[in-house]
């Protein structure tokens, strides 16, 4: 099972985490947290990883369709996305696939969000692709 909507961009990295973000609100989702998986595990354990972060977007109106489909949906929200620094300028974008909520529950109603949400999702992309 694939997981990811993911894509490589000729950009570097703090650049390419603001426009992820523009991308994410051009198509309703806001960013509720973010995690630096870098200061993260330096601090933690005293690892070196290239920059990483983990964007938690979140698309209310989709959020509130899938919580009354499955109560206990929000165990898979919110939708994350990765921005990796691949460096020489490149940074990768994944956006976890909203399809993994509908094959993990089986729920025609949070099938019918995991759509929509991918939609959007595959949007930004693109969006991002495109700039």
């Amino acid at each position: 099972m694939g997981y990811a909507i993911s894509t490589v961009l000729d950009r570097p990295f703090d650049e390419a985490v603001e426009a992820t973000r523009a991308a994410l609100k051009d198509q309703g989702f806001g960013v509720l947290t973010e995690i630096d998986m870098s200061a993260t595990l330096k601090t933690k354990i005293d690892v070196d990883i290239p920059r990483q972060v983990i964007l938690g977007a979140c698309n209310p109106p989709l959020a509130h369709r899938a919580l009354q489909a499955e109560e206990t949906i929000g165990l898979l929200l919110p939708c994350n996305v990765v921005v990796r620094d691949l460096g020489d300028g490149r940074t990768g974008v994944d956006f976890l696939d909203p399809q993994v909520m509908s094959e993990v529950t089986a729920n025609p109603g949070v099938g019918a969000v995991a759509d929509d949400a991918a939609a959007r999702l595959q949007a930004a992309r693109e969006a991002l692709v495109g700039a």
